[in-house]
């Protein structure tokens, strides 16, 4: 297990242990080198957030726990903000990404609200889990909360948790305070539920759920993350948070689908389907639904 080392944009970075398996599939420089790939896609949300990552130092089979503060071994070069008594990590570019894989930060996970301007989170974000295993009825919430959002002149783009569930994320002007968008996406979320009282729940516990599809609108909030696009999952299969076109909704789709295996060729061939909300052309204006629920 001979220490390598990877060159990226200027930074040389020690990759140790590289033969060590992180997934059953992957070794950690395979994995050093998925991350290089995923790097463009993964880079443009993550930026400027506060950030969050789950290691495995013997892989996805042994023990694991959060990072959020910086750990004193850092490089000079990896830049970090102050946010009450935790001192983030910020990723900010590649180096930064391959130096967390030599960690084994196997999943990435940021804010809602940007560094540079907390308190505003820059997207509406709702979180859609099974109860129980069913896609099916997760596509199907995830369809219907579209519709909902149609209604109120706001539109979307759906991704995988990487996990069980879907997310969606609508982008908006970062001026509304997460108090303000709580409001809105408190009002989507009864909606939802009392529409279709069989189908969504609110409820926190899942053994008060039942097979319901728990509609989470509580993740959205200050101080909370939630896995970004193109981000692994430290799971056997190596899935992949990927976001999907709203027309891939439908049935026979899993998450499982989107893997460190897969994900690459549907990139090359579907391009950056997250760039509405990593790079968007236009955010929604909030005034007007604000006004209505006052």
């Amino acid at each position: 297990m001979q220490d390598r080392h990877v060159r990226i944009e200027g930074r040389e970075i020690k990759i140790s242990n590289p033969d060590k398996r992180l997934f059953p599939d992957w070794t950690k420089w395979e994995w050093i080198l998925h991350l290089t790939r995923l790097a463009p896609y993964l880079l443009p949300y993550a930026r400027g957030r506060y950030l969050t990552t789950i290691r495995y130092p013997d892989g996805v089979e042994g023990k694991s726990f959060y990072q959020k503060n910086i750990p004193s071994h850092a490089p000079e070069w990896v830049q970090s903000v102050r946010s009450g008594d935790v001192r983030y990590i910020l990723l900010q570019d590649a180096p930064t990404l391959i130096w967390l894989g030599n960690l084994a930060s196997l999943e990435f996970h940021v804010s809602f609200d940007r560094a540079e301007r907390p308190g505003y989170p820059t997207e509406l974000v709702f979180d859609i889990d099974p109860s129980v295993k069913d896609f099916q009825a997760v596509m199907e919430t995830a369809l219907l909360t579209r519709e909902a959002l149609s209604s109120m002149d706001l539109d979307g783009v759906v991704k995988t948790s990487g996990a069980t569930g879907l997310q969606i994320y609508v982008p908006i002007q970062p001026r509304f305070s997460f108090e303000q968008t709580r409001r809105i996406s408190e009002f989507l979320a009864r909606y939802l539920r009392d529409r279709h009282p069989s189908l969504i729940t609110l409820e926190r516990k899942v053994k008060n759920r039942g097979h319901r599809v728990y509609f989470d609108y509580l993740q959205h909030w200050k101080g909370k993350s939630l896995i970004t696009a193109y981000s692994p999952r430290a799971r056997r299969e190596a899935t992949v948070s990927v976001p999907l076109e709203w027309v891939e909704l439908k049935p026979g789709l899993t998450p499982q689908d989107f893997t460190l295996e897969t994900v690459h060729q549907r990139l090359e061939e579907k391009g950056d389907l997250f760039a509405p909300i990593s790079r968007p052309n236009h955010r929604y204006d909030l005034s007007d639904i604000l006004r209505f629920l006052r």
